[in-house]
């Protein structure tokens, strides 16, 4: 395990999809655009029921397995023009972030979406975190979490309380992803919000 010297400060880690950002519109509109460019029959309403998981997993419902490179290379070439614009913050999401720095903490986002359109995302928008790990899914997340010392990680699916788990960090659950609140207390989350509106009065709370 890697400690955190007592004098660092506070990091808490965010993922992207759902908790952040509803990026919906955006992730629809590249998957019918993909659709259009590939003659692919995909339905894109249900792909944004289950954001969370890497794009690979989705890409696996859609072709066989061995096309499944070839055709998330060719969604991320779209995905800039399709989902960049439509893309806005999820309610309290800018609050909670001011939230951290204000205590003197550090924000790290950790999401399994690929870091150089998650970043794209945060510029568009106008919102700077501390930290932007792309790459990492589930347990896969600790890895990024350790690193920067994060004590809490906040997310709206059963993958980000696995991840939180697996980093020794306080897991802060939001329903508003694909995973309602009691899968995520059966997951094992801390504590499950309603949304980020609710996490400065929890954040404050924590910290007292």
């Amino acid at each position: 395990m890697i400690s955190t010297p007592a004098h660092a400060p506070l990091t808490v880690g965010f993922d992207l999809d759902l908790t952040l950002l509803d990026t919906r519109p955006g992730i629809k509109a590249t998957w019918e655009a993909f659709a259009a460019d590939t003659g692919a029959a995909i339905d894109a309403d249900l792909v944004v029921t289950r954001l969370g998981p890497p794009l690979e997993h989705e890409m696996a419902y859609w072709f066989p397995q061995e096309r499944v490179p070839e055709m998330v290379s060719r969604y991320r070439a779209l995905y800039p023009d399709h989902a960049i614009a439509p893309t806005v913050l999820m309610p309290g999401a800018e609050d909670a972030l001011r939230a951290v720095r204000e205590a003197g903490g550090r924000t790290l986002v950790v999401t399994a979406k690929n870091g150089p359109h998650a970043e794209l995302h945060f510029a568009h928008l106008g919102i700077e975190p501390d930290a932007v790990v792309g790459g990492l899914w589930a347990e896969g997340k600790a890895e990024a979490l350790r690193a920067h010392g994060a004590r809490v990680y906040v997310g709206d699916h059963v993958g980000d309380v696995r991840g939180a788990a697996a980093a020794d960090a306080v897991s802060v659950a939001v329903a508003t992803g694909p995973c309602p609140a009691e899968e995520l207390r059966e997951a094992g989350a801390d504590v499950v919000l309603p949304d980020l509106t609710d996490f400065r009065a929890w954040w404050e709370g924590y910290l007292a």
